[in-house]
C-alpha cells in the first residue's frame, strides 16, 4: 500500500504576486469533482473526476485512504467514466468542487486548492518521508498549518457540504 505524506496550510490569498514575479510557476490547472462513497473513522473511499483546464482531458480515480494526520496509507486507481458515474449516482451526494493549481516554488511542488462552494483556499506539499515533512519550513505566504486539523480535511468539508445542502 502506498503512503501519502503531506502538510496543508490555509492560504490567506492567492499568490498572484509570486506568479507575476516568477517565484511560483504554475504547471497545471485541474477542475476536480470529489465524492466520498464511504467514511469510517480514519478510512475513506472516494472518487474523483479530474479535468485538465488547459487540454480538456478528463480522468477518473477511485481512492482508498487510511489514517489521520500528515502520514496516511493511500491506494489510488484509474477508473472509467462509466464506473465513476455509477458510484456517484449510487451515493446521491453533491461532489466537492475545487480547482487545483500545481506549481513549483523553488524546488518544492505545491498544490493550491481553491474550493468553489466554500470560502477556502489551501496549499499542500507532499513529501517523501515523515522526517522531510516535519523539518519543512513553510514560507509566510502559506499561512496557518492545518495539517492535523480535522475540520480542514476534505472528507470533513465534504460532509459539512452535504449537511448544508440538506438544510
Amino acid at each position: 500500500m502506498g503512503q501519502e505524506i503531506e502538510r496543508k496550510f490555509l492560504l490567506p490569498e492567492y499568490p498572484q504576486r509570486l506568479i507575476d514575479e516568477g517565484q511560483l510557476r504554475i504547471e497545471s490547472r485541474e477542475a476536480m469533482e470529489q465524492t466520498y462513497l464511504a467514511i469510517d473513522g480514519p478510512q475513506e473511499l472516494r472518487v474523483r473526476k479530474i479535468t485538465d483546464r488547459d487540454t480538456g482531458e478528463t480522468v477518473y480515480t477511485h481512492t482508498f485512504k487510511n489514517g489521520l494526520g500528515i502520514s496516511r496509507e493511500e491506494v489510488e486507481v484509474s477508473i472509467t467514466a462509466g464506473i465513476y458515474k455509477q458510484m456517484v449516482d449510487a451515493v446521491r451526494a453533491v461532489p466537492l468542487l475545487k480547482e487545483r493549481h500545481t506549481g513549483k516554488w523553488g524546488d518544492v511542488t505545491v498544490e493550491i486548492d481553491l474550493y468553489s462552494q466554500l470560502n477556502l483556499m489551501v496549499v499542500e506539499v507532499e513529501f517523501g518521508s515523515l522526517e522531510e515533512a516535519e523539518s519543512f519550513q513553510p514560507p509566510d505566504w502559506f499561512g496557518t498549518d492545518v495539517s492535523v486539523e480535522k475540520k480542514y480535511s476534505n472528507k470533513t468539508v465534504w460532509k459539512e457540504l452535504q449537511q448544508d445542502l440538506r438544510r
